[in-house]
């Protein structure tokens, strides 16, 4: 079985419960495969990224697995602004949706999911432009200010992973969810000097674990989430914070995804 996120955002959770951590978010027009039911919750596989987690019952829309290949195997636009609002036809309702939500090829502006019709306000695009790492930095600093939330994946609350997997999203790249797993993807930098804007830092905690990751900017600057999406130096040590006057973060890693 299978589903789509028809509602603006959708916390993910580690377990079958509300009082569980909440690990990722679904944006509206993210598909998913069902795993398993347990009373009123649902475990999915996201087909964005591979990520497992459990939603629940009543916060998604099921589509036949026709439908979600349709959805999975056309090229991806997301929306490019803050805020846009789709409409269901079928009833005359408009859901918001946030920066990066989805819509498959044919679906920009008035397209169906099974039996309801929807229409779209907004702009779409696939990516912004052919110069890649410029296209990454201006998208980055549209969540500048954004607060920290663990698991979030919108401009009203993000985590460091999914600042940085969201920037790249809405680029047309994939990126896994979390830092450790985004680590695995691409080529590894030996130097600081050798990385430009639009790659990635990772940078580890004292038990040598990743766990956290920020895009590199221009002049030795990163931005990050970190208590929000903020702007800080950076240098082959890691990232220092002039407000505390002191450096926050351990750098362990820089890799080239583009």
């Amino acid at each position: 079985m299978f589903g789509f996120c028809n509602l603006s955002v959708v916390p993910c959770r580690a377990e079958a419960s509300d009082k569980s951590e909440m690990v990722t978010q679904l944006m509206f027009g993210e598909c998913f495969t069902i795993l398993e039911t347990e009373k009123s919750w649902t475990k999915i596989k996201v087909a964005f990224d591979g990520y497992e987690c459990w939603i629940g019952s009543k916060q998604y829309q099921f589509i036949t697995e026709s439908q979600f290949n349709d959805i999975t195997n056309s090229n991806a636009f997301c929306s490019h602004d803050l805020i846009s609002v789709v409409t269901n036809k079928s009833n005359n309702s408009v859901i918001p949706i946030l920066l990066g939500s989805s819509f498959s090829k044919s679906n920009t502006h008035d397209f169906s999911i099974g039996n309801i019709e929807y229409s779209f306000d907004g702009i779409a695009q696939q990516n912004f432009g052919s110069d890649v790492r410029k296209a990454i930095v201006d998208v980055a600093f549209m969540y500048l200010n954004a607060p920290y939330l663990w698991g979030g994946r919108n401009p009203f609350g993000i985590d460091c992973s999914g600042f940085t997997q969201m920037v790249y999203k809405i680029n047309d790249i994939k990126l896994l969810r979390d830092a450790s797993m985004q680590a695995t993807q691409g080529v590894i930098l030996n130097f600081v000097e050798e990385a430009l804007p639009g790659d990635l830092a990772f940078f580890d905690n004292e038990e040598g674990n990743i766990i956290h990751v920020g895009i590199v900017l221009p002049n030795n600057k990163i931005i990050h989430a970190s208590g929000s999406v903020r702007i800080d130096e950076f240098d082959h040590q890691g990232i220092f914070n002039a407000d505390k006057k002191s450096y926050t973060h351990n750098l362990r890693l820089l890799k080239s995804i583009l």
